[in-house]
């Protein structure tokens, strides 16, 4: 893989492998690269643990970290994926939450790891940007639900 000139660079405790393992298995355009094992004891880890991991994400170049239980994902960070239809949105949130995940409101949930994702579907920000009485029913429908239902999404639109 060659080093992209921006990288995220993601905090794990000590599990960053097996976080791009997941995200590799679960979306289109994703893959673990490099694993770079630790030249000596860290304040994380000892010599020999697995520091950093290259991978991507839906083609985003990501380094995942494992700098020990210092720092943990919050929702000021997210990865939004947009969906086609509802079949592609409950197979992403279905990974996520039922890998050890939790389910938060409007879309978004947290993979077992604790980092956010937003599964949003393209009916929802298209409504959006359409603004006025379309936007407006669809952004009230999406404020009732957890994962985002196209067909819900779709008739708000209506009216």
């Amino acid at each position: 893989m060659t080093a992209a000139k921006n990288t995220i660079c993601l905090w794990y405790d000590k599990d960053a492998e097996a976080a791009a393992t997941f995200y590799a298995r679960t979306f289109p355009d994703s893959a673990v690269g490099a694993v770079h094992r630790a030249p000596s004891d860290f304040p994380g880890g000892k010599a020999g643990d697995v520091l950093t991991v290259e991978f991507t994400v839906l083609g985003i170049p990501c380094l995942g970290l494992n700098g020990g239980p210092a720092f943990h994902h919050t929702e000021a960070f997210s990865f939004q994926v947009a969906t086609d239809d509802q079949e592609e949105t409950d197979r992403y949130w279905d990974a996520i939450v039922g890998n050890g995940g939790q389910e938060s409101a409007c879309g978004w949930c947290k993979d077992r790891w604790g980092l956010n994702w937003q599964i949003t579907p393209r009916v929802l920000t298209e409504a959006l940007a359409a603004g006025g009485d379309e936007a407006r029913r669809a952004f009230e429908a999406m404020m009732e639900m957890r994962k985002i239902d196209v067909a819900a999404i779709a008739a708000a639109r209506r009216g």
